[in-house]
């Protein structure tokens, strides 16, 4: 019987009609513009100026903090600009623009075809190279990967657990690389491995990927074992952290704990690709595979694309905007976010970028909670969605803080069940982001 997490969940359709796209490499753009945030914590500080010539790989944004991420330069050019642009959400945030000129790589950096096997470096040195290379969650969360490698005292690391779940529908970015690039993937896993001293290492695979599982399988066993591939029944939210924990290992992380709490630390399968590049290849986070997906798309694909480079250009690769477009969404559907800014640049966390059409993108007219408790058998965290999101439209933040509205994971599943069409997921994160704030003034006090 395959595995999977214990409570709630859904199967929606899965729609992954870009599985068959092999990676392309998309035509460097004219310009990038790359953000000095794109990670969990403090943004890195500008290293560069305008009119600054700098290479690709070269470090332009040092990190500022522990839980922080250095930026490097994606593409060979001049510095025409080191101010804010306008992100996804048309929020001006700080960043730099370069007008590309052809590849000239930092001095360093392997950017030959030839595998890299051998890895004997110690785990600080290990970890050190993934903290300069700016290594961050590619699964979306882009929390330094440097910062998750770093084990507290007193704590172990007992599982490597790799997230090759890929559980949202329309993306196939991570099964592309784990059917492509195979072999650097567990070079990376156990570069990861070696840096954590992880006693057991496991790869979960949801088990609409055959091809994947079978292939990373065959590679793991011809190149010396130690690393399982696990094959997982189909199931929404599967590549949460905490639910590929309880899928993987039957152990449950507790409320406001982390995975360490349980031995357990979890990378995407994006992070530990990104990891052999920088460990074995000297290569920053410069570019990454995303997405490009719709029904109406001319054209769908799996594009590597160079960091800041326009969304509007990935679109341009595939067609073009279809005429009945409502909605295009930076990740997946359940939980990516509306773009309101197709200008905005691709950064480290966007694994897709989704065409929904009008017929698909508009709310159905809400109606009265019927008090059927689907959102409750699907919510995989155990709690009440109709309870936090009725309380937090009342702004009883003590009552939300009280019903555990913090471990909601923002799935989405229990908008996607509900009968009556209610936006509760969009009332339980107002209730979430309210809570926290709360509790932290209250620690600052």
């Amino acid at each position: 019987m395959l595995k999977t997490f214990p409570i709630g969940g859904i199967h929606p359709s899965e729609s992954k009609i870009s599985r068959e796209c092999p990676i392309q490499d998309l035509p460097l753009p004219a310009t990038v513009t790359i953000p000095l945030s794109q990670h969990i914590g403090t943004p890195a500080e500008a290293l560069v100026v305008k009119g600054q010539r700098v290479r690709t790989g070269e470090l332009i944004g040092k990190s500022t903090g522990f839980v922080s991420s250095n930026i490097h330069s994606s593409v060979t050019g001049v510095v025409t600009a080191v101010e804010s642009y306008l992100d996804p959400s048309g929020v001006r945030r700080p960043g730099v623009t370069i007008a590309v000129e052809p590849d000239q790589w930092a001095e360093g950096i392997d950017v030959g075809d030839a595998i890299v096997r051998e890895c004997t470096l110690s785990p600080a040195e290990i970890v050190a190279k993934v903290a300069a290379a700016g290594v961050v969650g590619m699964g979306g969360a882009t929390f330094p990967t440097h910062v998750k490698l770093s084990v507290p005292a007193g704590r172990k690391a007992e599982f490597l657990l790799i997230n090759g779940v890929e559980c949202e529908p329309y993306l196939t970015d991570d099964y592309r690389v784990m059917l492509e690039r195979g072999e650097e993937l567990l070079i990376g896993i156990r570069i990861l491995a070696r840096a954590l001293g992880a006693e057991r290492v496991m790869v979960g695979i949801e088990n609409n990927k055959p091809e994947a599982v079978a292939s990373l399988r065959q590679l793991a066993e011809a190149t010396g074992g130690g690393v399982e591939i696990v094959p997982l029944k189909v199931r929404y939210p599967q590549g949460s952290e905490k639910h590929l924990i309880a899928a993987l290992t039957g152990r449950q992380v507790p409320s406001g704990g982390l995975p360490i709490d349980v031995g357990a630390i979890v990378q995407n399968v994006g992070t530990a690709l990104a990891v052999y590049d920088a460990v074995q290849k000297n290569k920053p986070l410069i570019e990454r595979v995303v997405t490009v997906t719709g029904r109406s798309l001319a054209r769908q694909a799996n594009l590597r694309v160079r960091i800041g480079t326009s969304v509007s250009a990935l679109l341009d690769y595939c067609g073009g905007l279809p005429a009945d477009t409502g909605k295009v969404i930076a990740g997946g559907p359940m939980m990516g976010r509306a773009m309101a800014n197709l200008d905005a640049p691709v950064v480290k966390g966007m694994s897709s970028v989704l065409v929904m059409p009008e017929s698909l993108s508009r709310r159905l007219p809400q109606e009265q909670c019927i008090r059927c408790g689907k959102c409750v058998s699907v919510c995989p965290m155990g709690l009440e969605p109709y309870l936090l999101a009725k309380v937090s439209q009342k702004a009883l933040w003590e009552e939300a803080e009280a019903h555990h509205a913090p471990d909601c994971i923002e799935c989405g599943s229990c908008s996607w069940q509900c009968p009556s069409a209610l936006p509760l997921l969009d009332y339980i994160r107002l209730g979430k982001a309210e809570v926290i704030r709360m509790v932290r003034s209250r620690k600052s006090r």
